[in-house]
């Protein structure tokens, strides 16, 4: 059965093609990458005696996928790449409670859109915390980490600058967005090869609409608990919190968050705000009267909410990324 969130992200599944994505793929959305990365090889760590089995679940049509995915056990980066490519790199996280991955909505929607501006896109499956792995709240964390790493290490192959590397990230994937760039030298799991050498640090991050508190009463409820599991300590709440692990080596962040979101609430962008100003850290805010979970909303109800993207690219573009 599908939590409120995904629910909702179901709905939006045909509610926000972008012409990009057509585009790509002309008569289908979304696009479809045509490289893979493997995060880790073979399984990766603190694997369950019995692994999950990955599952998809569809919510659209075959002409408009709304498809989200579960039971990842094999990490890996789906790869847009540009025609004309900047130089700049970028992550994506897609959220889903972290009960699911919202693979289109929130990841092969904006990869095209993304490339056609010069951006390298690496879309990331990440695995779930709640799916029995070892460490659970550090889990999406080493799989991010671990992706930066190996985006750095293949630079030259897709013409990246490694200093132009940043991360954007959704909902629960705007978490593990903004836990990267609180948290990317934090010990999480043990290094594998020569890439885990390279700095995990993203250049400038985006965690939109996102999760960032896990404590009451502005976490939310679902991501929190498939995160740190039942009944966490507020310790351990504190510990996982964006807000609460900046520092002023902090990367630059971008944020965009709909004052009616009632799945994830915009006071969760505020503190994480807070927190940024006060460490000195450059922060772009943007607080829109509508746009609702998603900042997708069609026709005028959605303005200028649905723009966010633009503002993003202009941002990121002032900060050396395009």
């Amino acid at each position: 059965m599908l939590n409120r969130r995904e629910t909702l992200l179901a709905g939006m599944a045909t509610g926000l093609l972008s012409s990009a994505a057509r585009a790509a793929v002309p008569g289908v959305w979304p696009a479809y990458p045509t490289e893979e990365i493997d995060v880790w090889p073979g399984i990766p760590p603190g694997a369950p005696a019995i692994l999950p089995v990955e599952q998809v679940i569809e919510t659209g049509d075959a002409q408009h996928h709304g498809r989200m995915v579960k039971g990842i056990v094999r990490p890996r980066m789906k790869v847009f790449r540009p025609s004309r490519p900047n130089g700049a790199a970028l992550l994506v996280t897609p959220g889903g409670g972290y009960s699911v991955i919202v693979i289109d909505v929130e990841g092969y929607q904006i990869g095209p859109w993304l490339a056609e501006r010069g951006w390298t896109v690496f879309v990331l499956y990440y695995r779930l915390p709640g799916e029995g792995w070892a460490n659970r709240a550090d889990v999406p964390l080493a799989d991010a980490q671990r992706a930066m790493r190996l985006i750095r290490s293949r630079a030259p192959t897709y013409g990246i600058d490694p200093a132009k590397v940043g991360a954007l990230g959704f909902s629960a994937g705007g978490h593990v967005c903004g836990d990267l760039a609180t948290r990317y030298d934090a010990t999480v799991y043990a290094p594998v090869d020569a890439a885990d050498r390279l700095s995990a640090r993203p250049a400038i991050a985006a965690p939109i609409y996102a999760v960032q508190s896990m404590s009451a009463p502005l976490a939310h409820g679902g991501s929190r608990d498939m995160l740190l599991g039942p009944n966490p300590s507020v310790e351990t709440q504190r510990a996982h919190s964006p807000a609460h692990n900046v520092t002023a080596a902090t990367p630059p962040v971008f944020m965009a968050h709909a004052e009616d979101d009632t799945t994830v609430s915009v006071e969760n962008t505020v503190e994480m705000r807070a927190a940024l100003k006060m460490a000195g850290v450059k922060v772009e805010t943007h607080l829109f009267t509508a746009g609702r979970h998603g900042l997708g909303l069609p026709g005028p109800a959605g303005e200028p909410a649905r723009h966010w993207k633009d503002m993003f690219a202009v941002w990121a573009q002032a900060q050396g990324l395009g």
